[in-house]
């Protein structure tokens, strides 16, 4: 009998029952598309790396989902104290590792916050924004298995 529930990863850490899905499909050259909840997303590579740069690069996504991840906290931290979020930025820049194997070295993400933001906000905003789901994933990293469909 063949399952369609995907199986547990391991036993260190709780499974969780609402199981995220999305595909990815191969486009041409190096571009492959993306497809999230009906949302479709492009990945490509420079020039130099032998794409076309027609989008982001996975490793640049993997950076935007942190800084997305931290504006929505952020956001989210202004509104439930009725503050406004107008002017809200996040920046992040990442470095690449130079000693194998590939991944990114470190990462750096500026809030900055609305001009409004009282003084005394300021620590609760970074507070709540640093905790984040992709920044906490970071920081516990979950276990992951790569594997070839039958």
């Amino acid at each position: 009998m063949t399952s369609t529930t995907p199986q547990p990863l391991g036993t260190n850490r709780p499974q969780s029952t609402d199981v995220h899905r999305l595909e990815v499909v191969h486009v041409e050259r190096d571009t492959y598309t993306v497809d999230v909840r009906g949302h479709r997303l492009q990945v490509d590579q420079p020039p130099e790396a032998g794409g076309t740069d027609t989008a982001p690069t996975p490793t640049e996504l993997f950076a935007a989902s942190l800084a997305t991840c931290v504006a929505f906290y952020a956001g989210r931290y202004l509104h439930r104290h009725g503050l406004p979020r107008a002017g809200l930025r996040v920046r992040t820049e990442f470095t690449m590792s130079t000693d194998g194997p590939a991944r990114v070295a470190a990462l750096r993400v500026v809030i900055e916050p609305p001009p409004e933001l009282p003084e005394q906000r300021r620590a609760g905003l970074l507070a709540v924004a640093s905790h984040c789901t992709v920044h906490n994933t970071l920081h516990q990293p979950p276990e992951t298995a790569i594997e070839l469909a039958p």
